[in-house]
């Protein structure tokens, strides 16, 4: 079978190794001129199952509300409006119960657990190297209320695997002695065992060239223009070069997906959430993070990767609108500053931001569509690193007609 796959982000690409694997003709299509070139270029660099909330939960249309006149709200609402947010949005208030929570949470953390197995079996298999560090995730707290509130949310979590518990501050210090002066900023902290760090834009570089040794072909700096369709089915990809055929086509297009979608007759609710990061060179090698973390009162993460120091944070629902002025990294570098002083050369940081695609609801959409030769792997929020291959997985799985080792149905279009 030919298959054409849109997108050479992480989802794109581990999709590629998959399903050539099958012994299929794969080609992989994106508008830019290499891998990786968006959400997956400077991420956080952390894989998170332990911290895989759903953002639609019972407290998160207040903090939207309140992000309006509280500039530094890690979760913010940037005043716009237009059809696909109002859809987006009047889905996600229905979310945002208790019980849909839950399940919503579950449904995710279900999907990380196994794609982290997936991603190390992927690692082992390949032989490639992305600055991997499996020395787990902290998460600090300077409000002992959010500590308890947070512990009590791991519930979720715990009840499906999660590795995560309470761990002194001389813990904490063991594993980051650059945190060794800040004791008195914080009230506790969380260690995730089972997470980790590594770079999502070098792992899914080193996976394309793997997947070109197995026949995969790139054709990238390529614009699909359209979508010619026989029925309920997709004839073939409009682009300025010719049309491109195939038996069977993968959506991984992260926040463009709608627009691709809906020339197939498909309204896909995914909206761009957009998220802000730095990345520096690593200063006083004894001050400098050595893992990775998440200050939950400021929502700033870390994540060392080799010499460099990766930072990111601020969830702003606003558009598609990549652009970006100092004032949005304002918190990132004060936190960088505060939590490692001079560990990080700061002065040399270089700035980025992207869109996360994300679902009304947290999981994302993984499989077949009514177009009956269209399939999903999209809509991956803030954890399409972590997600990555396990999405992957169970794509191939649905396409060739096996059993999946997870309900498929919690991933599902349409599914609600």
């Amino acid at each position: 079978m030919r298959i054409a796959i849109i997108g050479a982000g992480v989802l794109g690409v581990a999709s590629a190794y998959y399903l050539s694997r099958e012994g299929h003709e794969v080609l992989v299509l994106d508008r830019q001129p290499a891998p990786a070139r968006e959400t997956s270029f400077a991420n956080a660099s952390l894989l998170t199952p332990n911290h895989s909330f759903s953002w639609a939960a019972p407290g998160a249309p207040w903090r939207l509300l309140t992000s309006l006149w509280q500039r530094d709200s890690g979760l913010r609402l940037k005043p716009h409006m237009n059809r696909q947010l109002l859809d987006w949005g009047l889905r996600f208030l229905r979310n945002c119960t208790a019980g849909r929570h839950r399940a919503n949470t579950q449904a995710k953390a279900r999907l990380c657990f196994y794609s982290m197995g997936e991603t190390g079996r992927v690692t082992r298999e390949t032989g490639i190297e992305w600055q991997r560090n499996t020395q787990g995730v902290l998460y600090l707290f300077r409000d002992r209320h959010e500590l308890e509130e947070n512990d009590r949310s791991l519930a979720l979590l715990r009840e499906v695997g999660a590795s995560i518990a309470p761990i002194s501050w001389d813990e904490v210090v063991a594993i980051e002695p650059g945190l060794g002066h800040a004791g008195s900023k914080f009230v506790g902290a969380l260690h995730g065992k089972s997470d980790e760090v590594g770079d999502a834009r070098r792992f899914t570089e080193a996976l394309a060239e793997v997947c070109k040794t197995q026949g995969v072909t790139f054709r990238l700096s390529t614009t699909i223009d359209g979508l010619d369709m026989n029925g309920d089915r997709i004839a073939a990809l409009r682009t300025a070069s010719g049309p491109i055929k195939a038996d069977a086509f993968v959506l991984a297009a992260g926040s463009y997906s709608p627009q691709l979608a809906r020339q197939a007759g498909l309204h896909l609710p995914i909206y761009p959430i957009k998220g802000y990061s730095i990345t520096a060179p690593v200063g006083d090698p004894e001050r400098a993070p050595r893992t990775g973390g998440l200050d939950e009162g400021t929502l700033v993460a870390f994540a060392r990767l080799g010499e460099r120091v990766r930072m990111t944070s601020v969830a702003e629902v606003g558009g598609y609108d990549t652009a970006h002025g100092p004032e949005n990294f304002a918190k990132i570098l004060a936190t960088g500053r505060e939590l490692f002083r001079d560990g990080i050369a700061l002065d040399r940081a270089e700035y980025w931001a992207c869109l996360r695609p994300a679902t009304p609801d947290g999981p994302p959409y993984i499989g077949p569509t009514p177009v009956r030769n269209l399939w999903l792997n999209t809509g991956h929020g803030y954890l399409g690193w972590t997600m990555g291959c396990g999405s992957a997985r169970l794509l191939a799985d649905q396409m060739m007609g096996r059993t999946a080792e997870l309900d498929t149905s919690l991933y599902r279009y349409g599914r609600y």
